[in-house]
């Protein structure tokens, strides 16, 4: 791993305790509600939250489609909000709410040519995307509606590889009122997970949205966070052109800085004036 990649993990999680102690006093505000997984992002951020915050004042909600496995993540005291999402999903995908609804150029999915409806089929890929997306904007929808009631700030568990590679859902897991580790790459997230002793089966796990059966973030890729995380920092931080990366020998440079630059517009919307 790049040296510049090295964090302090002891001095990164006293940043970071001192950014949310800031803002939750700035914003006069003492309840934090987080949407935990039991990934290594929202884990080592809620691991922070117990640091410092009164636990009562700690809302986790956990909000599967499918059953995850639950790993031995002490929440002793905390509020704990469980939530399957699978029937709200299922509702709007499943069957047939938002899936069947077309419209194009003013004309109604009953009253379109059947070649018509067959070229706007969407694929398997985009069915699947579509989906994740609901998924993602559903959870949503029930952190903010939560905050709402406690008059609680919802955090966020982004970090700054997911950022860069556009791998997030605009207005869904890329919506809250506060991101802590939004600056640190994923191996740097790994880096303070292990400090933070965050139990080694969260750690080893695959990195997975949980976004369907056997969904993991690097399959989907088709590279590594290690070799993403070097990439994104020598093009983005050290202003490497990727023709100099791709001659220090890392074979899926060009896949990483395009998949980056195409999802570009996902930083930049909404667009205005």
């Amino acid at each position: 791993m790049d040296n510049h990649l090295i964090i302090d993990p002891k001095l990164e999680k006293e940043k970071i305790i001192n950014f949310l102690k800031k803002t939750l006093k700035e914003q006069k505000i003492d309840k934090i509600v987080l949407g935990l997984s039991g990934g290594i992002d929202s884990t080592a951020v809620f691991y922070i939250l117990k640091e410092f915050l009164d636990a009562k004042n700690i809302y986790v909600v956990q909000m599967d489609y499918n059953p995850r496995k639950k790993f031995k993540i002490d929440l002793k005291e905390v509020n704990v909000v469980d939530v399957s999402i699978k029937k709200i999903v299922d509702q709007l995908q499943v069957e047939g709410l938002v899936s069947n609804f077309f419209i194009s150029a003013g004309t109604s999915s009953q009253s379109r040519s059947p070649e018509s409806k067959k070229n706007s089929t969407p694929s398997p890929l985009l069915d699947k995307i579509r989906f994740g997306n609901i998924m993602a904007r559903v959870r949503m929808i029930i952190l903010f509606d939560l905050a709402k009631q406690l008059n609680a700030l919802v955090c966020g568990t982004e970090n700054r590889s997911e950022r860069l590679l556009g791998y997030f859902t605009r207005f869904g897991d890329s919506a809250s009122d506060i991101e802590p580790i939004s600056h640190l790459y994923k191996t740097q997230v790994y880096q303070l997970a292990k400090y933070l002793e965050i139990p080694k089966e969260t750690i080893n796990q695959p990195p997975s949205a949980g976004l369907w059966d056997r969904q993991t973030d690097e399959d989907e890729f088709g590279f590594t966070y290690l070799e993403a995380d070097q990439v994104l920092h020598l093009y983005y931080d050290e202003k490497i052109s990727l023709e100099e990366i791709i001659k220090q020998g890392f074979k899926n440079a060009e896949k990483i800085i395009t998949r980056s630059l195409n999802n570009q517009f996902k930083l930049k919307t909404p667009y205005h004036i």
